[in-house]
């Protein structure tokens, strides 16, 4: 994976004069592409590249130019292809002639052989720029998921795109300013923001299967969405439902193993990393090597676990289970109290914006000790979004009450917030008028009944909301150690599929993700393969409350804390002594997670210095 960057400036500037801004820029991007930098500057153009090599790691080497007759291209890219291998061969049946391994010279054949239409035939997670330099134009692109970052801003007539926003942010034009709307994203929505929007004033983000194009000469840029979630007719049987799930999955984990430096794969012994885990241990043991799994323990949890409906076992025996069964060499990392409290605050380094608490800050830290091991990392996000997994799908009354499933709080939140700064706002009106935006562009064929109808509105809205806040934790954890995780759930050839299979299919015996354990059956231990849902592991230990809560009262203590000019002291002083019933955020985020979520946003408005306009 890497980092990319650039600014497109009107036609008649030159980018020349402010390349001490874009070393600054590139000074941003070093932890997610430490290998190799690269700069294109020239006329109007400054395209920023910094590399974390890991497929032909000797080539590849970016930006990478391509002149075909009078045709000028410039690519600079942060992804990889799965597909690699039949776009190389289509386009040398083409004509095209190739003189490395890496997908970033076909990447850049593939735009110059068939334009804006070459996203439609990537199959990957990626997020590129191609500086046309006959035409003065540039072309931006993310993949369908929105696995891999690209924010962008429009100023003084020209474009500015980045992988971070912190990159953009050490542009002069770019200020750390939020303005109401951001404001109600970080305390109404946080960790989710809303899709296409980066919470600072101004910048915005390419929505995942978003493509864009932006001309120098006019200074006009132009989106399309490239691909969406479509619904069909759907005529297999559960047996050939099975058997194509089966298929999908299992090429998705195997195309994702490919790389030329070391690959392990996250094991917590739930169905999802298991599977990934075991397919990658065959794969590896074929070729005569031995896969390694990394696995996340916190001190003392098994003294303090208890069973919730959320969380109804710990991970450890089935991490055993598994270990027994693979080939493979494991290594546990175990996570105190201490140092996932003070990781709170890298995490937000990572991220740009408060996140998910200590769901983000042992995942930053589990990195760190990953990247030890290997650069690649296969994790299994989005099986559950996808495949029906969550409880709010399953619990009838959940799911059929309106508004986010996973943030039933507004009013609870919004209650934190210092009365000045709601006046003239409704914010159950301003959530609820996303909520519905999105449930109303979920795509419905006529005749499907209601069921059906609420179980797509509701791959609609995880795919497009919580999926997202997965994906940028997962992308800004792991690169902020310049570890590439790959996604293999997240292939949209298995999401397009599952959008139009029946909820009776996926409900399989009446067990989340009922349909995906069919499909997987003889590849994990029984055990393993029906072991009920358990989200990611946090800490019990009590300990991680105290000590957020200790850091909280310092905040509060401090009457120039910036938490203090948004946020209402008694609120916060509450929200240490009661233990709240409503999750902020998922399943995850109780009272420690919710203390240690402003600990982040205090950290953020201080550290990034935002102003509110």
């Amino acid at each position: 994976m890497c980092a990319i960057a650039g600014q497109i400036l009107p036609a008649g500037y030159k980018a020349e004069k402010l390349r001490e801004i874009y070393e600054d820029m590139y000074g941003t991007m070093t932890r997610r592409g430490p290998d190799q930098n690269g700069f294109f500057i020239e006329e109007n153009a400054a395209l920023i590249h910094a590399r974390l090599a890991v497929v032909d790691p000797e080539n590849g080497l970016q930006p990478m130019e391509l002149r075909l007759g009078d045709k000028h291209f410039i690519l600079i890219y942060n992804g990889e292809l799965y597909n690699t291998y039949e776009l190389k061969k289509e386009l040398s049946e083409l004509g095209h002639k190739f003189v490395t391994r890496s997908d970033t010279e076909v990447l850049i054949h593939a735009y110059a052989e068939w334009g804006e239409d070459c996203t439609l035939r990537l199959n990957g997670i990626f997020a590129f720029a191609v500086w046309e330099k006959h035409s003065g134009r540039l072309f931006l692109a993310r993949d369908r998921m929105g696995v891999k970052p690209l924010f962008y801003a429009v100023r003084d007539g020209s474009l500015l795109f980045a992988s971070e926003i912190k990159t953009l942010l050490a542009h002069p034009l770019i200020a750390p300013e939020i303005d109401r709307n951001g404001l109600m994203q970080i305390m109404l929505l946080g960790p989710g923001r809303v899709p296409g929007d980066g919470v600072f004033k101004g910048i915005k983000e390419i929505l995942p299967g978003e493509q864009g194009v932006f001309d120098a000469k006019s200074s006009v840029f132009r989106k399309k969405i490239y691909w969406q979630l479509k619904d069909r007719e759907f005529s297999d049987t559960f047996e050939q439902t099975v058997e194509k799930v089966r298929f999908l999955v299992l090429d998705s984990i195997e195309r994702q193993l490919v790389s030329d430096v070391p690959v392990c794969t996250f094991l917590s012994g739930g169905l999802d990393s298991s599977l990934i885990s075991a397919v990658a241990d065959r794969y590896f043991t074929k070729k005569g090597e031995r896969l390694k799994t990394v696995s996340v323990a916190y001190k003392d949890n098994e003294k303090y676990f208890h069973a919730t409906k959320f969380q109804p076992n710990s991970d450890e025996q089935f991490i055993k289970i598994m270990n027994d069964s693979l080939n493979a060499e494991n290594t546990l990392v175990l996570i105190d109290t201490p140092e996932l409290v003070s990781a709170l605050y890298e995490a937000v380094d990572a991220r740009d914006l408060p996140g998910m608490a200590d769901v983000d800050s042992s995942l930053l830290l589990f990195c760190k000790e990953i990247k030890k091991i290997a650069t690649v990392a296969l994790s299994g996000e989005c099986a559950d979004e996808i495949f029906g997994g969550y409880p709010w799908y399953r619990d009838k009354t959940i799911r059929e009450r309106e508004g986010f499933p996973w943030a039933q709080s507004t009013s609870w939140r919004a209650g934190f917030f210092r009365p000045e700064f709601l006046e003239g706002s409704d914010p159950v009106k301003y959530v609820d008028l996303y909520y519905r935006k999105t449930v109303d562009e979920a795509e419905i064929i006529s005749g499907t009944d209601k069921t059906e109808a609420r179980m797509k509105q509701m791959m609609c809205l995880n795919v497009k909301w919580f999926m997202q806040t997965l994906l940028d934790r997962k992308d800004r954890m792991s690169m902020y150690s310049s570890l590439e995780v790959r996604v293999p759930f997240c292939d949209h050839r298995i999401a397009e599929y599952l959008y139009t299979v029946p909820w009776e299919f996926k409900d399989h015996k009446g067990c989340e993700k009922g349909l995906l354990r069919e499909a997987m059956k003889g590849i994990l231990p029984e055990e393993v393969l029906w072991r009920k849902k358990s989200p990611y592991p946090k800490t019990h230990n009590p300990s991680y409350m105290r000590a957020v809560s200790e850091e909280l009262k310092k905040v509060i203590a401090d009457p120039e804390s910036s938490l203090l000019k948004l946020v209402k002291k008694e609120a916060l002083e509450e929200l240490m002594v009661s233990e709240s019933s409503v999750p902020w955020y998922g399943q995850l985020m109780n009272s420690p997670q919710t203390i240690a979520y402003f600990l982040q946003l205090n950290y953020w408005l201080s550290k990034y210095k935002v102003r509110l306009v």
